[in-house]
């Protein structure tokens, strides 16, 4: 679909602000597209749940925290088998390197097309905060991002049970102080195979709900933490189903 003068020049715009989104993803060797911005949804065919706009939530208490504005079931699932890879591609470059990466997904309990995330359904599959070096001036997840041409590459656990899954990929740029930046995407997956895992309580979160402004490692300025070399990226442990540590990449 073909965008007209003005909606063009509106994407453009948007774009040249520096910011946006997931665009794509490749699923165990499978390229799929992802929801086209600033474009009608009429006549999309994709795995990748609504997005109407390249700029950040800025407040984390919005019910589009969860699959983005709008956040609209797509039309299409992607299949993949427990424990493939899936690579995401965000607009390259990617504008922002300060912040960490999360990898999300959430059980549909039934048909994904008919799903509304809801409270503790989300649990994470990888994440990636400050790798090395201090908080202004060191390499964070989405640094290692944006190194990769701006893309992120996450495994789906092995172990997970076969059913219905939304994937959400998150990056929150806090390169602004005191006033974090969240792009979350989400795609509707089927994954199929014969494992029976399935995260305990203590691996979920409610999306919104899990950050709070109140938060030290939310509301965060780290340009006035030089030397600081630690950061504990908000909300529950990685959940991997075995028993072991798992950072996207």
């Amino acid at each position: 679909m073909k965008l007209s003068t003005p909606s063009l020049l509106s994407a453009l715009t948007a774009t040249a602000s520096a910011h946006g989104g997931v665009l794509s993803y490749n699923i165990a060797g499978t390229t799929y597209a992802g929801f086209v911005p600033y474009n009608s949804p009429t006549g999309q065919s994709t795995i990748q749940r609504e997005w109407d706009s390249y700029n950040p939530i800025t407040d984390p208490t919005l019910s589009t925290m969860a699959c983005n504005a709008v956040g609209t079931a797509a039309n299409l699932t992607a299949t993949v088998a427990a424990g493939s890879t899936i690579i995401a591609y965000w607009n390259d470059p990617w504008p922002h390197t300060i912040g960490p990466m999360v990898t999300w997904m959430a059980s549909c309990d039934g048909d994904c097309k008919t799903f509304t995330p809801s409270g503790d359904v989300w649990f994470k599959i990888d994440q990636a905060g400050l790798l090395s070096g201090d908080l202004p001036t060191g390499l964070w997840g989405s640094g290692k991002m944006v190194a990769q041409n701006s893309t992120w590459t996450s495994i789906i656990p092995a172990s997970l049970k076969a059913g219905n899954y939304l994937l959400r990929h998150e990056t929150i740029a806090m390169h602004t102080s005191n006033a974090p930046q969240w792009y979350p995407e989400c795609a509707q997956l089927v994954v199929t195979g014969t494992g029976t895992g399935v995260p305990g309580a203590a691996y979920l979160a409610a999306i919104p709900g899990v950050y709070l402004m109140s938060d030290p490692e939310v509301d965060i300025d780290v340009y006035s933490q030089p030397g600081v070399t630690n950061y504990t990226v908000p909300g529950p442990a990685v959940w991997t189903g075995l028993g072991i540590k798992q950072v996207g990449g």
